[in-house]
């Protein structure tokens, strides 16, 4: 492993485990309203980009952006989809629904195969099949034991899912793409704060430290982007899938243990059967890099051995 892919991989573990952590942060935040800690991350959230696109002079892939009206209208889906999943989880963690946004983004990986599959014509080979079905049979199995869709991790897992797919297809880096996007929801963000009076709207009304956590909104969502998009530069994206458990068991961990939220039976077999399918999956794409190890390294052996 050289240098690039080390510091990738650990760039990648910290963002997954910051990730794992956030739900924490936003438990020490419980007393006030959700959308009113959307609004701080996302006020917080597009300064600190702002204030990186200008030091690395990045100006113009913003406006190559804002001049493009395709990229505008794609652009405005993906704000939509983020604002709507930030909220969302926000509002999950402090309506006690930790465990639920935990399946949630379980549930994510495999979304996004269902997802390549419509929209890109990748087909499901004997394995993804597999892990698809136990997907829908977890799913199935919840709606039979509760009576109800488990909307909270679909719903997360669905908008993150359509996000990631339509920031693809925008074609936009991470920074210009969080800058853009927090950026539009901006306006609502500060209408919000000057609109709705709350016990915590108004920041001359709270203490220093309650200040200093709803701005830490911004760098808690911020940072791990960032290392995210450190890591993907540097290792593959097979490797970083590795990485992308970590978040979710940390939120299940958390739920569990620290802050008591039910786990029933017949939420474990729920649980069960995502793992499973995650599990098959992970098998399967450490069989595939090594099998493609083996293959470059046979090619760069037959390149030395092959005479001039």
């Amino acid at each position: 492993m050289d240098n690039s892919t080390k510091t990738g991989a650990i760039y990648a573990l910290l963002a997954y485990t910051i990730w794992a952590i956030a739900p924490m942060y936003l438990k020490i935040l419980r007393d006030v309203p959700a959308v009113e800690i959307l609004a701080h991350r996302i006020i917080w959230s597009f300064l600190i980009t702002l204030v990186i696109i200008v030091l690395l002079r990045r100006r113009e892939a913003l406006l190559t952006v804002l001049r493009n009206r395709k990229a505008l209208w794609a652009l405005l889906a993906s704000t939509t989809l983020i604002g709507f999943n930030w909220g969302l989880f926000i509002w999950a963690v402090n309506a006690n629904f930790m465990l639920s946004a935990s399946l949630g983004y379980y549930i994510n990986p495999l979304m996004s195969i269902l997802l390549g599959m419509i929209f890109f014509g990748e087909r499901l080979d004997k394995v993804r099949t597999l892990a698809a079905a136990l997907c829908v049979s977890a799913v199935v199995f919840e709606v039979i034991q509760f009576g109800q869709l488990p909307w909270i991790a679909l719903a997360l897992a669905g908008s993150f899912a359509v996000y990631g797919l339509v920031r693809k297809k925008l074609g936009v880096d991470s920074l210009t793409g969080m800058a853009l996007e927090t950026g539009l929801l901006l306006p609502i963000g500060l209408l919000y704060l000057f609109i709705v009076q709350t016990p915590t709207s108004n920041p001359l009304n709270n203490s220093l430290w309650l200040n200093l956590l709803l701005i830490g909104a911004g760098p808690v969502s911020m940072t791990p982007l960032m290392l995210f998009a450190a890591a993907a530069n540097r290792i593959s994206l097979t490797a970083l899938g590795f990485f992308q458990y970590i978040a979710p068991s940390g939120m299940f961990l958390s739920a569990v243990f620290i802050y008591g939220e039910p786990l029933s039976p017949a939420k474990l077999v729920t649980f069960g059967l995502i793992w499973l399918a995650l599990l098959i999956i992970s098998i399967d794409s450490l069989r595939q890099m090594r099998r493609s190890r083996r293959q470059r390294k046979h090619e760069a052996e037959l390149l030395v051995t092959e005479p001039s």
